[in-house]
């Protein structure tokens, strides 16, 4: 198993604690190897085998339990009589009502559950309102640079980063140990998967929820994901989106576009950031950024045929950003784009991302979204070059590879 210790960091951090834990993320990210990792933890420290509960929904043998009564029954016929009992469901969004069933467990005292899910409906609707207050979310990411790094041996950085760039951080992906054919195999596999299942769940959840609209043609769900994977690093609209699918020749709406956009942002395909006005200190609702939630499936789903550096290393910030925990918007000042303004409590940073800074044109335009911003917060420029690197008037340009691998 590939040891993912920020996030087990983090459940050992909640553990016992009077809160469901919540793990999501894009599947074969790695979130029932998490729930592995944990369970081992667990008997290392105490913990008896028949004190924990364990159930993958996706396991043929579960069948009978994708009823939250079902479930439930199940999982009270094996709580410990005298000690806590630690619940773990895998990809609980396949049971019909399962709040219902977590929330029962929740109330009862000695147990402490751990759910996990491949879809962002798991925390909306009915959970949301049922359990508000009651459980904390956990996002899964594939692998970070860091951890893509200490797996292969911390060998050659530049060598290694041009792989995790070109072949993204799916864990399993890792193991394939750069065999193009099958990585590009594996690949596709993950991406059909999330795209039908994920079509089957919003089917099966629209007799329930009539808002969420059924998705109906594969193809053109595919399309969009091909526009906004061409897109990292650039605003878009619903508008912008329609008017693309539009000119290929198949007119649409705005607002199927924004149902097959949901579709995509659900699973975890695509994360969006929105466009935050630094001098205004408010979030603007146009022309926001979607970033894709790992490069090799961008090159899979882009078939090689569009190479742009600085946009792949923009979107590998992005969501180390969001690794380290800081929310993560778009930043406009005045008439200038900033990359990233990263927020946490009350520690703001600015970041520009650029794969070379070596030519003065692009210099210049780095520098000045910089110049408009009256405030003390850090500012930092990555970028893969190494010439350029210091400090220019409390202006901080680092090489972007480095700053991924530090610890």
């Amino acid at each position: 198993m590939i040891q993912r210790y920020e996030y087990l960091n983090e459940l050992k951090k909640w553990k016992d604690e009077q809160v469901i834990k919540v793990i999501t993320g894009i599947r074969r990210c790695g979130k029932s190897t998490l729930l592995a990792m944990y369970q081992q933890y667990l008997k290392e420290h105490g913990v008896e085998d028949e004190q924990i509960i364990s159930v993958n929904f996706e396991e043929l043998e579960y069948e009978e339990l994708l009823n939250y009564k079902s479930l439930y029954n199940y999982v009270k016929e094996r709580l410990h009589e005298t000690k806590t009992t630690y619940v773990f469901l895998d990809e609980i969004q396949r049971v019909e009502d399962f709040q219902k069933a977590v929330d029962s467990l929740y109330v009862k005292s000695n147990v402490d559950v751990y759910i996990t899910g491949s879809n962002a409906y798991l925390l909306s609707g009915e959970l949301a309102t049922l359990l508000s207050g009651r459980y904390v979310e956990i996002n899964m990411l594939p692998l970070s640079f860091s951890e893509f790094y200490e797996l292969n041996g911390k060998g050659d950085k530049e060598t290694l980063f041009a792989e995790y760039i070109k072949n993204g951080g799916l864990p399993y992906v890792s193991v394939l140990k750069n065999d193009a054919e099958m990585v590009d195999t594996y690949l596709e596999g993950i991406y059909n998967t999330i795209i039908i299942k994920d079509v089957e769940e919003r089917q099966r959840r629209k007799e329930k929820d009539p808002e969420k609209r059924k998705i109906t043609d594969i193809s053109l769900l595919k399309n969009v994901s091909r526009f906004l994977a061409s897109s990292v690093g650039s605003p878009v609209s619903i508008k912008s989106i329609a008017d693309y699918v539009t000119s290929s020749g198949k007119k649409i709406s705005q607002n199927t576009v924004d149902d097959y956009v949901d579709a995509l942002v659900e699973p975890y395909i695509f994360y969006p950031a929105e466009r935050y006005d630094v001098l205004g200190k408010q979030l603007l609702k146009k022309n926001q950024k979607m970033y894709i939630v790992d490069l090799g499936l961008r090159r899979h789903l882009l078939s090689r045929e569009k190479y742009d550096l600085g946009f792949s290393l923009e979107n590998i910030i992005f969501f180390e950003l969001l690794r380290r925990g800081y929310r993560v918007n778009v930043g406009k000042a005045g008439k200038n784009e900033i990359d990233f303004v990263a927020r946490k409590n009350d520690d703001v940073m600015y970041y520009q991302v650029t794969a070379s800074m070596v030519e003065e044109s692009t210099f210049e335009r780095e520098m000045a979204p910089f110049a408009n911003l009256r405030d003390n917060y850090p500012k930092t420029i990555l970028t893969l070059d190494r010439f350029t690197l210091g400090n220019y008037n409390g202006i901080k340009v680092e090489n972007a590879i480095d700053w991924l691998s530090r610890e």
